[in-house]
This record gives structure tokens, sequence and C-alpha cells, in this order.
């Protein structure tokens, strides 16, 4: 029994702009963002969905309430799908995080799993343990069914590299544009990338992001 889920991050914010580490920082999506969450709308309101879940950021749930009102349906919001808490790197550009925390920067660029934020911050591998069981969760809860999830970069970092078995710690070289459709499956136990980095309805989404 397949389970899909179409995972969607959330339209640009100013700070994606500014290439500003978000995190937990609750931002709003910019005028541009808007746009963006009304396109992705637009372009999945031919799918049928079982249900709909989104981060409690606002960024995201902007992003789920314009997809929501196109669908039809109420997303579930869950904590669990909010982006990487960066720690004392969050409000930081990546340019100033690496400026004033160079040895940090270094081991967060190298994908270091174990390199914990200093101020209250996750491992890559205790981000990748949240994420993992929350799409296990909401894939078992609606088994056999297509489950649209609106969250962050980070998380679909670590999405993709469930998918296709890509270890935490390789560069990435696959993109994550803002407001873009990327779609992976759940069969039996064994996850799968369906498609990634859909965005033929958007006009230049942005992928600020590290390591692209």
């Amino acid at each position: 029994m397949t389970t899909r889920i179409c995972l969607v991050r959330h339209g640009e914010t100013a700070w994606n702009a500014e290439r500003r580490l978000q995190g937990h920082i609750d931002i709003p999506l910019s005028d541009t963002g808007l746009a963006q969450a009304r396109a992705t709308a637009l372009s999945l309101s031919g799918e049928r969905f079982d249900a709909a879940y989104a981060s409690d950021l606002r960024r995201a749930r902007q992003t789920a309430d314009a997809i929501s009102a196109r669908c039809t349906l109420q997303a579930i919001l869950d904590a669990r799908l909010r982006e990487r808490h960066y720690g004392v790197f969050q409000a930081l550009t990546y340019d100033e995080a690496r400026t004033r925390f160079p040895d940090d920067y270094h081991r967060f660029e190298s994908r270091d799993p174990d390199f914990v934020f200093p101020g209250g911050g996750e491992s890559l591998q205790q981000f990748a343990a949240r994420i993992h069981e929350t799409l296990h969760d909401i894939a078992t809860r609606h088994r056999g069914g297509t489950v649209l999830v609106v969250t962050h970069g980070g998380v679909l970092d670590i999405a993709h590299r469930l998918a296709t078995g890509k270890p935490l710690e390789a560069p990435r070289d696959f993109t994550i544009p803002n407001a873009a459709l990327n779609w992976i499956a759940l069969e039996g136990a064994d996850w799968r990338l369906i498609a990634w980095a859909d965005q033929q309805h958007l006009n230049n989404a942005l992928d600020e992001l590290p390591n692209a």
C-alpha cells in the first residue's frame, strides 16, 4: 500500500531574500511569498488530498492557508514540522554567522551530523530524527492516501535524503525552491522519491540555502 506525500516549502520571506537564518523565529511571507503561495494553491487545485499538515510557524501557515482555500482542506498544525533550530545563528545572515562563529560555521557548513548549535539549537542527527518520526507518523495515519505537508527548507532536505538514502553529511546536490512541489512515497517500510522541485507554476523561486 502506497502513501504519497506532497511536500511544499513555504513561500518566500524577506529573510529568505536576505539569506538570513530563520529557524524557529516566526517570520511572515513577503508579498512575493504570498503570490507564490497562491500560485502553488492553483497548481494543486486538481489534486485530491486526504489530509494536510503544516508547521505552526507563520510562513508555513500562510502558505498552507492559501492551498487550503483552493483545496477546501484545513491543515493540521504540527510543531514537529518546524525548521531546524539554529540556536545563536538565528536572525543572522550566513555571512554574519560565518564571521562571528567561524569554527561553528565550519561544522555547520560541512554538515557535521553531531554538531549542536550553541544557544538551544539542534544537531543534524536530532533534527533528522524529529522529521523521520513525524513523516512516518503522518504516512502511517493516512496509509494508502495522499497527504499535503507544508514545511521548511531544512525539513525538505531531510525528506529528500530519507527518500533517496543519501547520507546526512553528504553535500546537497538537489534544489529546494520556495513554494515548489516535492513528492515522496512510503511503500510498506520503504520510502522513495517520486518527483522533486517542480516549479513550473513559479517564476524564479529562491533556493538560498547553503550546500546547493
